[in-house]
């Protein structure tokens, strides 16, 4: 069968969008793609095989753990977290759940971004 979802992004709406992406550069290790003249403005960031879409709005961000009781706001499939962990670490990222295995049997660490999203990377590993 043929494959029809090739991959997601995120869209990250937010009330700074300069100040988002600045720290997506610079603490994440993502590059910047403004579009801000476009008629819906928006700045894409890219890392590896990610994007992460950010548009404006005038409201706050309000991360899914504060709607819903838990949860995260993204989550990135990655190898090597330890190696990850430490890169994000050393450069300023917030590291709200270290690097473990959950009860759910992925390999994750979580970080809460500069708009108190929290973002997971990780693997299932077996058992």
């Amino acid at each position: 069968m043929k494959k029809r979802l090739l991959c997601s992004h995120c869209v990250f709406p937010t009330p700074d969008i300069e100040g988002t992406a600045d720290y997506y550069e610079k603490v994440m290790g993502f590059r910047i793609v403004r579009y801000m003249d476009a008629k819906e403005p928006n700045i894409c960031l890219y890392r590896d095989d990610t994007e992460i879409i950010l548009t404006g709005t005038q409201n706050r961000v309000v991360p899914n753990r504060e709607l819903y009781g838990y949860g995260y706001d993204a989550y990135f499939i990655t190898g090597n977290q330890a190696a990850l962990q430490a890169e994000l670490q050393k450069a300023g990222a917030k590291i709200v759940r270290p690097l473990s295995k959950t009860d759910y049997h992925n390999r994750e660490f979580v970080v809460e971004d500069v708009d108190g999203r929290w973002i997971g990377f990780g693997m299932k590993e077996g058992d």
